[in-house]
């Protein structure tokens, strides 16, 4: 029999030359208070993403002591309102512009440029004692708009009471996923609500049986970080799949792996591949008009040094690509 081993392997790349521009604002520039590696600059990121971009936060600091990156999590639809008021030079977010977006900054006259930094996924958290940890994608769409009510619809076992779902946040970027790739538009089950951040949504899944929540991988993955693993063992993780009619071996859960995008020909390929359903890019959008602190700390992201911090964290790094290697099975 044959076994296929998955493998990640990194490749990197950097915004082209924003740390060297720093020569560019010598001494008695107009841009001498404000490099690529010193000065002052605001950031707004998507309270998904707190604990990565905390982490990246964190090691640039230590990196270049003059540089101070003042970063506020919040809801997507905030971040992106203070990118397009000019309240912050960076976003962090899983989207790119919309229309809309676009046309604000080209009244403004900014042309705002967006780099894909990473892969995300999303995590289906359920209460440990919760038996239904199988999903698939069109059991999470009954869930998400009510069609579905009670654990006992799912699998026919009985002992939870009816369903609550839980999101982090109101206008979030996880709502919004479920809405847009998810549900496909269809308006959410009335059993649902929003917690006050994402720690407080895992410890409501954590004493609530009959709850089931949507967060970022980044919170329970990275296993160095004693917090995320504190988060990691409060929940069950759900394995997911899209396929219609699955077999026990297709569900799978948000692992570094099947977040790396597979190609149509390897798919076809190997039956066994698939990418898992709930993935979603990373962007960090800015509107810097010049390469200040701004640029450097988006290009320490996008970088060798902030893409091997994603792929610590449990996150794929935008370069990362995963390699298919068949082996004999023992």
């Amino acid at each position: 029999m044959i076994k296929r081993a998955h493998f990640l392997t990194a490749g990197v790349t950097v915004l082209a030359g924003a740390i060297a521009i720093a020569s560019c604002n010598g001494p008695g520039s107009p841009g001498a208070q404000d490099t690529p590696t010193s000065g002052n600059v605001a950031v707004s990121v998507d309270e998904t993403f707190a604990p990565i971009l905390q982490a990246q936060i964190d090691t640039f600091a230590k990196l270049y002591p003059n540089a101070h990156v003042k970063m506020s999590f919040q809801p997507e639809e905030k971040v992106m309102l203070d990118l397009i008021n000019d309240k912050v030079k960076l976003a962090v977010v899983s989207r790119e512009l919309n229309a809309e977006e676009q046309a604000d900054f080209a009244k403004q006259t900014i042309v705002p440029r967006t780099t894909r930094i990473g892969i995300d996924g999303l995590a289906i958290v359920l209460n440990r004692s919760n038996p239904d940890s199988l999903l698939t994608v069109a059991q999470l769409a009954d869930i998400f708009t009510g069609k579905t009510s009670k654990w006992s619809q799912v699998s026919g076992k009985k002992g939870l009471a009816d369903i609550n779902v839980v999101f982090d946040a109101n206008r979030s970027s996880t709502t919004r996923f479920v809405r847009d790739s998810v549900t496909h538009g269809a308006a959410l089950t009335s059993r649902v609500f929003a917690a006050t951040s994402n720690p407080a949504l895992l410890d409501y899944v954590a004493t609530h049986p009959s709850a089931i929540g949507v967060v970022g991988v980044n919170w329970i993955s990275d296993r160095d970080d004693p917090a995320a693993m504190k988060f990691a063992n409060k929940v069950r993780v759900a394995s997911i799949t899209a396929r219609p009619n699955p077999k026990p071996n297709d569900f799978i859960q948000p692992y570094q792996v099947y977040l790396a995008e597979k190609t149509p020909e390897q798919l076809a390929q190997d039956p066994d591949l698939q990418n898992y359903p709930l993935r979603r890019n990373l962007y960090v959008i800015s509107r810097e008009a010049r390469a200040g602190l701004g640029t450097g700390f988006a290009s320490f992201v996008a970088g060798k040094n902030g893409q091997l911090i994603f792929q610590k964290s449990g996150l794929l790094p935008a370069q990362m690509q995963a390699r298919i290697i068949t082996t004999p099975k023992l």
